[in-house]
């Protein structure tokens, strides 16, 4: 058995806020919506890619963030870090700077549905 990697990562959002979550997703982090298979569309959610990775958002009832779990997208470079964090800031998103190490600059935020999730990106 050889694992190449993740697939995607499935977060939770509330029933009926699929629009909240591709407006976020989608517009403001400019991760790209894909069809979910007919069979899994009526029970809700969405799902997104970045990258080669999927980011699924299923409906969750009763639905509880999660504060600590999170999945982290990474980007090219710090400096591409520091400006998602500038434009998330700029539209009331607060931003939550973790320990810099050598080898990463990272941050935190909250999606609208209180999940945590991380941005990163060599530091070099």
């Amino acid at each position: 058995m050889n694992l190449l990697g993740l697939d995607h990562v499935q977060i939770a959002i509330p029933r009926g806020a699929e629009d909240r979550a591709r407006a976020f997703y989608a517009g403001v982090l400019g991760l790209r919506e894909v069809p979910k298979p007919a069979a899994l569309a009526a029970r809700g959610g969405a799902w997104f890619v970045a990258g080669e990775q999927g980011l699924h958002v299923g409906v969750e009832e009763p639905f509880q963030p999660a504060k600590k779990a999170h999945p982290a997208f990474r980007l090219a470079s710090a400096g591409d870090v520091r400006a998602l964090a500038a434009h998330l800031e700029s539209l009331g998103i607060e931003v939550r700077w973790a320990n810099e190490t050598p080898e990463h600059v990272r941050f935190h935020i909250d999606d609208p549905f209180g999940n945590r999730l991380e941005l990163t990106a060599p530091a070099h």
